[in-house]
């Protein structure tokens, strides 16, 4: 079988802050032609109407996106009280209204409490999430509605403050969540706890584990100067530097000792080189050993 191409183009992370209408498959398209390479790929899929911090991994990166799709989320999003939709958001279609017009800020406030914590959502049909083999939103696209078994999240901290100013029954969520928690069904819930019904209006990603809107770029600003360090991608990582003898053990993929790499907890560890680089990500493995989860190649 021929080999592809070889990567010539820049290695590291790129956060985008990511337009409305764009899907994050259309993002690394688009990122693609920018940055002169195919190796793009994205952690943490934002839906098309959403917009905000979506995390690109460019060349040797995409190898460590794995680590990045399970970080915390925060979000900035508006719930529209009294219509539901079948998507649960605005793109959808409107299925039941009702007369909420009484609810107060105080009243959305109250019902939220419900919410904080850990708690068990149930995927929207218009998600990504597989079962038996589909993703949901593929069987929603054909009219097809099946049970969806209700997930564990956790809803780390939920601020309600008042919406846009004039418009009555519209409210402002602040979520800071576990991964694959669901904003969308997060509002529609609390409609539900106010005794009548709710959509999730706008939405916007402030931050992915440590990264934020600071740190991103425009789509349309995506380059090769845009691109950060290598290392950037597992900032959020226990990190442990090693001297040039266990630099060459770690590049070749070695079991090591905790003892000798000089880790502890529960990992996994970013592993650098005594020049600073990353050479590799390692993980608990038998009794007091180490492996590599993967090893940056040279």
């Amino acid at each position: 079988m021929a080999r592809g191409r070889p990567h010539t183009g820049p290695d590291g992370l790129v956060v985008v802050d990511k337009p409305a209408g764009w899907t994050s498959h259309d993002v690394v398209a688009k990122s693609r032609g920018l940055l002169g390479t195919r190796k793009v790929g994205h952690a943490g899929t934002l839906d098309p109407d959403a917009t905000g911090v979506l995390l690109l991994g460019v060349g040797k990166a995409t190898k460590l996106l794995r680590f990045l799709s399970p970080l915390g989320k925060a979000y900035v999003g508006e719930v529209s009280l009294g219509t539901e939709t079948n998507t649960l958001d605005a793109a959808g279609t409107v299925t039941a209204t009702y007369d909420m017009a009484g609810v107060t800020l105080e009243d959305v406030r109250a019902a939220s409490l419900a919410f904080i914590g850990a708690i068990e959502q149930i995927p929207p049909m218009v998600s990504a999430v597989k079962i038996d083999g589909r993703r949901l939103h593929e069987l929603a696209r054909q009219g097809i509605e099946i049970d969806r078994p209700a997930r564990p999240v956790t809803v780390h901290s939920l601020e309600v403050s008042p919406g846009p100013e004039g418009q009555d029954g519209v409210f402002t969520l602040a979520v800071s969540c576990s991964s694959g928690t669901y904003i969308r069904s997060l509002a529609a819930d609390i409609g539900t706890a106010l005794g009548g019904g709710a959509h999730l209006r706008t939405l916007r990603r402030t931050s992915v584990g440590p990264f934020t809107l600071a740190d991103s770029v425009p789509l349309e600003s995506v380059d090769a100067e845009r691109v950060l360090p290598l290392e950037e991608a597992v900032r959020h990582l226990g990190a442990v530097t090693v001297d040039e003898a266990r630099a060459a053990d770690i590049g070749v993929g070695k079991v090591v000792e905790r003892a000798d790499l000089g880790v502890d907890g529960d990992g996994p560890w970013a592993v650098f080189g005594p020049a600073g680089s990353l050479l590799a990500v390692y993980e608990p493995f038998r009794g007091t050993t180490v492996k590599p989860s993967l090893v940056i190649p040279t």
